[in-house]
């Protein structure tokens, strides 16, 4: 009897193991993604050409690990931890921290959403694929402007799809005291689905401290729409913005007009310093892909960056661009692009990471036409 009683117990305590197993995983993936890059500049110049290997032209490379704990009555406990690669050298993207992209902890339901503490992806970062063929990577023009990405001590909550709708918000908190500031990241968004129709809204306003030089909130609007016709889509955006700055390079013995953002790219607050927050951008750009195989897409884009101060610090440009699936993981790539700066614009080109090897005078930049050629391979695994 007892050698039966504890066969029974050990049947138990095994099925119950697995079952556990069963609603609990958690999964290694990342990607590598490497191409030759060929930046060449109108400027008439000794140093108007740079040849050079980069990393994430689409994807930058990174490793990350996701999991997910099925807690049952449709909810779940979420986490995800990503840190990105330079590929080309095999460092850190950010050497002050691995897991630079995302580092977050949350629960879903199945009813409600989702709530999400800590650094993760941002409301306009989302909806890259929705903006156009390069799912706003290189080649982009709005992606060229820079693009707000994710914010440390983030807590977000997105809602389900309903009848078509779906919602998030953000608020990062700039964790200083309150007494003196009111700083902070906050982001909503919105995207609505229906058949082959998208259309959404997505923005951030990042609060300086209210005691600061300049407190105006510097703030990203984007609006976007696209439309699946089958064998590809057309898109279309518009965003308004005065996340743009000045930069000195080269010790500040050179001066470039578009240098860098004032609320980080990817993360920060508003310190409240540049007057260049009193400046607005509205960025315009139409693009669309083509399905010539089931292997095969190619692409065209073009945009404009309107500095609306009048003080001809924008730019135009486009893109043509192939992928080529060498199977489910691994993508050929091929990309185009051109940016003709106005007379004191200063932009180059960027992807998924900004590029290791770019110009750092103004006289090869600041009001000239900047080329760009790449040719890649992406691997996700």
């Amino acid at each position: 009897m007892k050698i039966k009683q504890i066969a029974l117990t050990a049947a138990l305590v095994c099925a119950a193991t697995g079952a556990f197993a069963q609603t609990s995983s958690v999964t290694l993936y990342g990607s590598l993604d490497q191409y030759f890059n060929y930046l060449k500049s109108s400027a008439d110049t000794s140093t108007n050409t740079i040849r050079s290997l980069n990393d994430g032209s689409t994807m930058r490379s990174r490793i990350g690990f996701k999991g997910v704990e099925d807690l049952g009555d449709g909810l779940a406990v979420k986490f995800q931890l990503e840190g990105g690669l330079g590929a080309d050298t095999g460092a850190s993207a950010d050497t002050t921290r691995f897991f630079d992209r995302q580092a977050w902890v949350g629960l879903a339901s199945t009813t409600l959403g989702e709530v999400r503490f800590g650094r993760q992806n941002g409301s306009v970062f989302a909806r890259g694929d929705y903006v156009d063929y390069t799912s706003r990577t290189l080649g982009s023009v709005v992606n060229a402007f820079g693009v707000p990405s994710r914010y440390d001590n983030d807590i977000s909550y997105v809602s389900p799809r309903l009848s078509g709708f779906q919602f998030d918000g953000h608020y990062a908190l700039a964790e200083t005291t309150v007494s003196t500031t009111n700083a902070g990241v906050y982001q909503l968004g919105a995207d609505y689905l229906n058949g082959p129709f998208r259309v959404g809204y997505a923005s951030i306003t990042g609060k300086a401290p209210k005691d600061a030089t300049y407190t105006r909130s510097v703030t990203y609007r984007q609006v976007y729409g696209n439309y699946d016709y089958g064998q590809g889509k057309v898109y279309a955006t518009f965003i308004r913005t005065n996340n743009s700055t000045s930069s000195g390079t080269a010790g500040s013995a050179t001066f470039l007009s578009n240098g860098s953002a004032i609320l980080g790219n990817v993360g920060g607050t508003v310190a409240g310093t540049k007057a260049d927050v009193n400046r607005y951008y509205n960025i315009i750009q139409l693009s669309a892909d083509y399905k010539v195989t089931p292997q095969l897409r190619v692409g065209a884009l073009y945009g404009v960056i309107k500095d609306t101060s009048d003080n001809k610090m924008g730019a135009k440009g486009g893109a043509i661009g192939a992928y080529y699936d060498l199977s489910k993981r691994t993508t050929l790539v091929a990309s185009l692009s051109t940016l003709n700066n106005d007379d004191n614009g200063s932009f180059q080109p960027s992807g998924s990471a900004g590029l290791a090897t770019k110009f750092t005078t103004a006289a090869d930049v600041t009001g000239k036409r900047i080329n760009d050629l790449a040719l890649g391979i992406v691997h996700r695994f």
